[in-house]
């Protein structure tokens, strides 16, 4: 993920806290966690709390937490700021 975010820095936008948004972001990680044989869904959003399930191998690895944390949660942070928190849902 790391390269993933020096790819994107100069193309951050920020939006506000929609449904849609959090959609289209998820859809710019989605290829990276395919490549690794998962992916993720948006459970729903609650309040600025957004809930995830990552599925496939990402939701069965030992590294998910970190992945959730410092990868997806950090980019949806950085493009919509009203995100307080990221809570993955198994």
């Amino acid at each position: 993920m790391g390269v993933l975010r020096a790819q994107n820095l100069q193309s951050i936008q920020i939006m506000e806290l929609t449904t849609v948004n959090v959609e289209k972001v998820l859809d710019e990680l989605r290829p990276y966690l395919m490549s690794d044989g998962g992916n993720v869904e948006l459970v729903e959003l609650d309040g600025p709390v957004v809930r995830l399930r990552l599925q496939g191998a990402c939701g069965s690895c030992p590294s998910s937490a970190m992945t959730l944390k410092m990868g997806i949660e950090r980019k949806l942070r950085e493009s919509i700021p009203e995100i307080a928190e990221v809570e993955q849902v198994f």
